[in-house]
């Protein structure tokens, strides 16, 4: 019985070939269709994932596949059938854009751009694998994540670490682990809500609201709270924003466990019962729309809000792909790429090594 390889083929080399440069851009990921077997196998593989969920491995395995697989995919199924468009899933029709623009601002330049996303296609371990096969020999992973979480930024990463566990000869990496102060995000990130309220008027409030995760994460060293904190901080500050004028909240709370507080739908909730009779709400740590944002608060805390007496309810995009958004993924992708040469060498220089390698023995 042959034995499998611990490495994957190296594809052939030649000498003198150019070098290149890639930016990877990661996302979380996105079912193929609004359908409960394909829920079913994109909620398998995200909440199969450790750094989503950590309780005792086995005691999870049998809820998941016992209980939530059973039960979830249908009613999530239902939840993206509301937001799905024409071209697919909003997450990848946007992340997909957003690839394209960065890679015009690299125009001239010998950076390649691809998009992955870490549960669903394209894998980040399909894709580096492309961009192995496609000569790239360093990558920079840039997460679509502003935020540093272990449940997302460390997730990518150990798709990244997975692959190279398996990679003979592993390009050079450089990870972003956040930017969620970086000027050039906030300031994306200023910008769209300026321009919405020069279409739409202010309302009474505004609530800037995050991504939830376990307050156990934040007990146990994680520094998302603080930075999702931070962010709102800036923002209100190039909105010249008083205290009083927002809110930060959390929502998508998965599971009975306390998660990280306020939740959004309850507090606007309360906020509609004391009198305040319009808001307007952002997701800053979304740089993509997507269920959480169309479905979840545009759709269901729009309505709670309603239901308790509200009468204005604004939900303000996400950067999607807006030109001050991708001029500052170009911002900050150029700044971790410092040192890394962005040109190719001439094609006679090329040559001159390649010619240099074979008068010492190479085969090609």
């Amino acid at each position: 019985m042959p034995l499998t390889p611990r490495y994957a083929t190296e594809p052939a080399y030649q000498h003198g070939h150019a070098a290149k440069t890639a930016v990877l851009y990661c996302n979380l990921g996105t079912p193929q269709a609004p359908t409960a077997d394909a829920l079913r196998r994109y909620l398998a593989e995200f909440l199969s994932d450790p750094r989503v969920v950590e309780i005792p491995r086995l005691l999870w395995l049998l809820i998941l596949h016992g209980i939530i697989l059973r039960v979830r995919p249908a009613k999530s199924a239902h939840k993206y059938a509301s937001i799905w468009t024409e071209q697919g899933s909003p997450l990848k029709v946007w992340t997909e854009k957003q690839a394209v623009a960065l890679q015009q601002r690299f125009e001239g330049q010998a950076v390649k751009v691809r998009y992955a996303m870490r549960y669903g296609e394209p894998a980040v371990p399909s894709m580096l694998e492309t961009l192995k096969q496609e000569g790239v020999n360093r990558v920079l992973i840039l997460p679509a994540y502003p935020q540093y979480s272990g449940t997302t930024t460390a997730s990518v990463f150990d798709a990244v670490y997975q692959w190279g566990l398996r990679t003979r000869h592993l390009p050079e990496f450089r990870f972003i682990n956040h930017y969620h102060d970086h000027p050039a995000y906030i300031q994306a990130l200023a910008q769209s809500i300026r321009q919405h309220w020069a279409a739409h008027g202010r309302a009474e409030q505004l609530v800037m609201s995050f991504h939830g995760v376990p307050e156990r994460t934040l007990q146990l060293g994680d520094p998302y709270h603080c930075e999702c904190h931070k962010t709102a901080r800036l923002l209100a500050e190039a909105l010249q924003l008083s205290r009083n004028d927002y809110t930060v909240c959390f929502q998508s709370r998965f599971g009975k466990a306390k998660w990280l507080e306020p939740y959004t739908e309850p507090t606007v909730r309360e906020w509609a019962r004391s009198g305040c009779r319009s808001i307007q709400v952002v997701c800053p740590g979304f740089v993509s729309d997507c269920l959480e944002t169309l479905e979840e608060i545009a759709m269901e805390v729009k309505a709670a809000f309603l239901e308790e007496g509200g009468t204005h309810f604004d939900y303000i995009p996400c950067l999607n792909d807006s030109d001050a958004w991708v001029d500052a993924m170009h911002t900050i992708a150029l700044s971790h790429m410092a040192g890394w040469p962005l040109q190719s060498d001439s094609a006679q220089t090329r040559e001159a090594s390649r010619q240099a390698a074979l008068a010492m023995g190479a085969s090609q």
